[in-house]
């Protein structure tokens, strides 16, 4: 018993003492999918700001794949010392558990949830060539197309996919799912009429939409985006109750030292709040919604219930 405490004792002042002379190296900041895409933009403009904090580099480190999952399996697997930290999607934390029975990791349960990162609606746009200005439009020119309606998104399980689906179920509409290995690529061959359509986040759509390359039909989320405020809703649109709203969160190991996340936490969340980083973020559509560890876990295990349902009802399949 008295070696059993004096362990306990060893090992908490171990990790005190980790924390407090952490970081003395650069911490890799991992994103699941190709450059240029949502994920990319937002880590790109917090790493920057976080190195300045920190006082030590951040490194965004692209790891596309399976909608989210390779990057997140590397996180679960990575050492739980603060130094791998992971800009994760919706996807990869509340869609893919209900899409993989085979899935490497489980959320809640390898995972260290650190901060809400950024909150923000999915955009249906189309290519110019496109004759629909509309979600009533599009939903007729997919269901009178031969072989229907492609749509691009980043990936599997991604929000843009579980938005197209959820549209699919509700329309009853011939969409056909197109997975890229993330946005960035998806939108390339959105701008370049390789695919006529796509559900994107707002952060690839606003600077293509603004040098009318694409256009905006619908955003996915239940009110209008402050970014697209001309653009309406696909539940206004006829589809009531239609919601599919998308967010980004940090997370870590699930070993790692509480002191670790909580310091993580502290300066992610000042990053986020920095005047100058929610101006960038507020240009490129979305908006920084920082939390609490523990509000972030509850959005995870809410998440997961909501798209549990969805996956189910809509029979989505792992492609």
């Amino acid at each position: 018993m008295f070696r059993e405490a004096c362990a306990l004792v060893c090992c908490v002042a171990s990790s005190i003492a980790v924390a407090q002379t952490y970081p003395t190296r650069p911490i890799t900041m991992m994103v699941g999918f190709a450059p240029g895409g949502g994920t990319d933009i937002v880590a790109r403009i917090v790493a920057k700001k976080l190195a300045t904090i920190m006082s030590t580099g951040v490194v965004v480190e692209n790891r596309p794949g399976a909608g989210g999952n390779i990057a997140t399996e590397i996180l679960a697997k990575a050492p739980p010392d603060g130094y791998t930290v992971l800009l994760a999607t919706v996807g990869s934390l509340s869609v893919s558990p209900h899409l993989e029975p085979q899935l490497p990791y489980q959320p809640l349960r390898d995972l260290a949830p650190i901060t809400m990162a950024v909150v923000f609606a999915n955009v249906l746009a189309v290519h110019p060539s496109v004759p629909a200005s509309t979600v009533a439009e599009y939903v007729k020119l997919a269901n009178s197309r031969p072989g229907g309606m492609p749509y691009a998104t980043s990936g599997i399980g991604g929000a843009g996919h579980l938005a197209g689906e959820l549209l699919k179920l509700m329309a009853r509409a011939n969409l056909v799912h197109v997975p890229y290995k993330g946005g960035g690529p998806a939108m390339s061959d959105l701008v370049g009429g390789h695919v006529p359509s796509m559900f994107a986040t707002a952060p690839t759509v606003v600077p293509q939409a603004k040098a009318g390359k694409i256009r905006a039909i619908a955003t996915t989320s239940l009110q209008r985006s402050e970014f697209f405020p001309d653009v309406p809703t696909i539940a206004e649109s006829g589809y009531p109750g239609y919601d599919a709203t998308n967010w980004y969160a940090y997370v870590a190991p699930v070993k790692t030292p509480r002191e670790i996340v909580q310091r993580l936490n502290r300066d992610l969340v000042s990053a986020l709040n920095a005047a100058d980083v929610r101006e960038q973020l507020f240009a490129n559509g979305v908006e920084s919604k920082p939390s609490t560890p523990e509000e972030l876990t509850k959005v995870i295990e809410r998440e997961l219930a909501t798209w549990g349902r969805v996956v189910k009802e809509a029979g989505i399949k792992p492609e």
